[in-house]
């Protein structure tokens, strides 16, 4: 199923649509590759605006309960 969330890394937002099976790291990749947010080290963990909690980069998106809408901010 694809959602579509929000990817916040400093002052850079993006609007994404990711399948939810997707490993959080995994999209990240594909966004610095394709130079739509600024190259970083990979974050460990991301904050999820809408469930207010850290979320892991190493899991999918459905396992870390994101969905339509959420807001994902990196942690530094």
């Amino acid at each position: 199923m694809f959602i579509s969330i929000t990817i916040e890394i400093g002052e850079t937002r993006r609007d994404i649509m990711i399948d939810s099976e997707q490993k959080i790291s995994e999209s990240l990749q594909v966004l610095f590759q394709s130079g739509k947010v600024p190259v970083m080290a990979s974050p460990d963990y991301f904050r999820s605006m809408v469930n207010q909690r850290l979320v892991s980069a190493y899991k999918t998106f459905a396992e870390e309960r994101v969905f339509d809408g959420d807001i994902l901010s990196v942690v530094k």
